[in-house]
This record gives structure tokens, sequence and C-alpha cells, in this order.
């Protein structure tokens, strides 16, 4: 690797063990072993290339949930199909609760950081894209942008909320049948029993 990719690497391992916020230019110089001047050289900033590791992390860990052990049947029912997915997301948020705080720490900062709000903003649609091929077993490119936007922003609204709530109460987490009970429900006006909603 160059310095450009070790100081990526780097800033993305002080994301996990130092948080955004707390991250420092030195920190990052010593998790790569590249130099100081590097950083504005490859980024222009230290902000800038911790953007950069926030996109590239998320990036990744959303790459790795589709490759979660796990099969999904992609001719079961669909309130099966969205348990299925879950719960391998739910595994994953489970399993990596430092990525998952670092997640929620930048999503804090967003209101007081324009670069940082607008380097989210930018890569957003994307996130609701892969999330609906992710429930819907199909590629990327086969979601279009209005898919995207509606689907794909409810997925994100329960992954965030998911998040937060496994940093809160770990132990109260819903399992994908759960949320699919829940779906169900709502969507049937069912939530306070038969008829009731």
């Amino acid at each position: 690797m160059g310095h450009r990719e070790d100081l990526l690497e780097g800033a993305k391992r002080c994301l996990l063990e130092k948080g955004y916020a707390r991250t420092t230019a030195r920190d990052i110089v010593a998790a790569s072993g590249a130099n100081l001047a590097s950083i504005g050289y490859h980024y222009g900033s230290k902000d800038a290339l911790m953007r950069q590791a926030v996109i590239a992390s998320s990036e990744e860990w959303g790459t790795g949930v589709g490759e979660t052990p796990g099969d999904v049947d992609r001719t079961a029912p669909p309130l099966d199909r969205f348990a299925t997915v879950w719960d391998k997301v739910l595994q994953r948020i489970g399993t990596e609760p430092e990525f998952i705080a670092s997640q929620v720490e930048v999503l804090g900062l967003l209101p007081r950081d324009a670069g940082l709000r607008e380097a989210i903003g930018e890569v957003l649609p994307e996130g609701g894209e892969g999330l609906v091929a992710l429930f819907e077993g199909v590629p990327d490119t086969e979601v279009d942008a209005e898919t995207a936007r509606v689907v794909g922003s409810f997925y994100q609204a329960l992954l965030t909320g998911l998040m937060v709530q496994s940093l809160v109460r770990p132990e109260a987490m819903p399992s994908g049948r759960d949320l699919a009970e829940a779906l169900r429900r709502v969507t049937a006006g069912e939530v306070l029993g038969p008829g009731e909603g």
C-alpha cells in the first residue's frame, strides 16, 4: 500500500479505537506509519481523511452484512425474507460494538459539522440502494432511485434505530421475526390486537 491507503487504514483503525472526534492527526500518523505532511498532501486535512474513513468503514460493513453466513430463500414469503435478512444484520450489529459506536457518534456530530453532513449526504442514496438490494437479493444496479429513496430510507431508519438500541439496551434487541411481526401488525392495523388498530 502507498501512503494514501496507509493513512485511510490508519484513520479507520482510529475511528474504531478512539472515535471520530477524539482522533488527532498524530494518532492517524502513529496508526498508519505515514508522516504528518502526507495527510495534507493526500487528503487536504485530517477532517477530510476522517470523513473518508467513516464512508469507507460503512461501505465495508455493508458489504460484510451481505457476506454474513445464512441463506436467504428468495422464494420465501416477503415477511419471512424480511426477518431472515434482519437476523443477518442484527448478527453483525451484535458482534461489532466499536463500529456501531463510531457510527452513532458520527450521527450525533452531523448537526454541527457541515463537511461531515455533506459527505454522508452524498453517499446516503447508495446506502439505501445497498439495503434494498440486500433485502431483495438483487444487484444494486437493479434498484431505481425512487425505490432507494422510499424503501431504502425505511431500512436506513430501522438500521439506525437498531444501532442506537444495541448500545443502550443490547439485551432488549428484537429479532428479525420480531421486526417482521411488528411490520405485519402495523400494516394490518393490528398493533393493539386484531381489529383494534
